[in-house]
């Protein structure tokens, strides 16, 4: 079957939906297809809370109402090839679409590791459709020694998690020295691990995973020095890869980062009418410049909003002109948040910096009910001031205080910008006005810049 749609959209993630969304405000008078090949998909963020947190995973389901309450056709097909000369899309149901334009929000694919045995059943990807993951949940709940392979976010929250689950020990091997490497520096790691450790979580470091080991499904793990456990369940937890097959296949052009490259209004570099968003396009870090790897619901949803409303003309001029890498994560009570450049990162790029760090405690006064000691480290750049990047520690306020170090960074703010910030405070929900943790950390470097 042939079918005509003036946006086409490929795939209804987090990525395609919004993208979906904003097309239609900015150009209500084109008919828009999202084409998606899970019938149930979820939200990727969630997923390791649907084990424990939630009482059941359908409520970690991720809905398409914004899609028909915007009069956005769904399809359930797979997209097999693309067409660029004739502009059209082939799918696994036989049809063909045509578009005037085409928007990849195709996504990624968990990682599989080179490990003999890991395609033994009890190895479980973190795949993002319900059935799947349902599935999953039940095998893992009825195991009782589970191995998570990755000390990154994903593995670092499916640990704390899986220690929710009574009967079950948890082990968090990493092949880096310390969990988080990429998105904290040392202090900020070791609070990590000191907390996974509370909850009963054995942490192996500096480890390889050499083989899984197992008759009709694993039963054991064999790490690089010889030592094996008993397992009889795996989650790998060690990241994705973008989804570029059909790119590749249509002549698009391959970035550094292995995703789909695109300008900074995320048109493919080779075809200004096919967009790229989301997990399968290529990233530049915001001050190196240099293709990185992002994989954020986050990011995608920003990348999202930049392509569906300029389509057709450039409606929302992009200030942003690279990837700023802004993480959050939750570990039992504890919240750790990065955003730019790390110390560590800074330092190997070549940048002269220096570095504000202060503790504090993120209510006022710290007697109050539920008041969590914390930690706020701020690098700049020693001649110029302006912020490089950030790192903080403490109870909820922590989500929001790294969003405000993620603005301070895209608009490059200087020391004593952020010095002299007026903010909002109140006892339960922020540290006090006289001690506010950013304007310390930026006091902090007064006389080194």
């Amino acid at each position: 079957m042939t079918k005509k749609t003036d946006i086409l959209i490929l795939g209804a993630g987090p990525a395609g939906v919004v993208c979906a969304v904003t097309a239609r405000k900015y150009y209500p008078e084109k008919s828009i297809t999202v084409i998606r090949d899970i019938e149930n998909g979820v939200i990727p963020c969630g997923i390791p809370y649907m084990f424990a947190s939630l009482n059941n995973p359908e409520e970690n389901k991720l809905g398409m109402a914004s899609l028909e309450n915007n009069k956005v056709e769904t399809v359930i097909d797979k997209a097999l090839r693309l067409n660029r000369k004739e502009k059209t899309v082939e799918t696994a149901g036989k049809n063909i679409y045509f578009y005037e334009k085409l928007v990849l929000a195709v996504g990624s694919t968990p990682l599989i590791l080179p490990i003999k045995g890991i395609d033994k059943p009890g190895v479980y990807p973190v795949n993002k459709e319900m059935g799947y993951l349902t599935r999953v949940i039940e095998q893992i709940k009825s195991s009782k020694n589970i191995l998570v392979i990755g000390g990154g976010f994903i593995g670092v929250e499916f640990a704390d998690e899986l220690s929710k689950l009574k009967g079950i020990k948890v082990t968090l091997v990493e092949m880096l020295p310390r969990l988080l490497a990429n998105s904290f520096d040392v202090e900020f790691s070791e609070m990590a691990e000191t907390r996974l450790k509370e909850k009963g979580v054995t942490i192996l470091t500096n480890t390889r995973v050499e083989e899984i080991i197992g008759q009709d499904k694993v039963e054991k793990v064999r790490f690089g020095g010889g030592q094996e456990i008993p397992v009889d369940g795996v989650i790998l937890g060690v990241g994705s890869k973008p989804n570029v097959e059909m790119a590749i296949d249509a002549g698009l052009e391959i970035g550094a980062c292995k995703g789909i490259s695109t300008d900074e209004y995320m048109r493919t570099s080779v075809d200004p009418d096919i967009f790229a968003i989301g997990d399968c396009s290529c990233k530049r870090d915001f001050y190196t410049r240099k293709a990185i790897q992002v994989m954020l619901a986050s990011t995608a949803t920003a990348e999202a909003r930049i392509a569906g409303a300029n389509l057709y003309q450039i409606k929302v001029v992009r200030e942003n002109k690279g990837t700023i890498a802004i993480y959050s994560t939750y570990i039992d009570g504890l919240v750790l948040g990065s955003a730019g450049l790390t110390e560590k990162t800074a330092r190997e790029e070549g940048f002269e910096i220096v570095v504000g760090s202060i503790d504090g405690v993120d209510k006022h006064p710290a007697t109050l009910p539920g008041a969590s000691k914390g930690k706020i480290k701020l690098i700049f750049s020693k001649q110029s001031g302006i912020i490089l990047g950030g790192q903080v520690s403490c109870g909820m306020s922590c989500a929001q205080m790294i969003n405000v170090i993620g603005i301070a960074i895209q608009k490059r703010m200087s020391a004593t910008e952020l010095e002299t910030l007026q903010v909002a405070t109140h006892p339960y929900l922020t540290s006090a006005p006289t001690m506010y943790p950013i304007v310390l950390a930026a006091q902090a470097v007064y006389g080194k810049i």
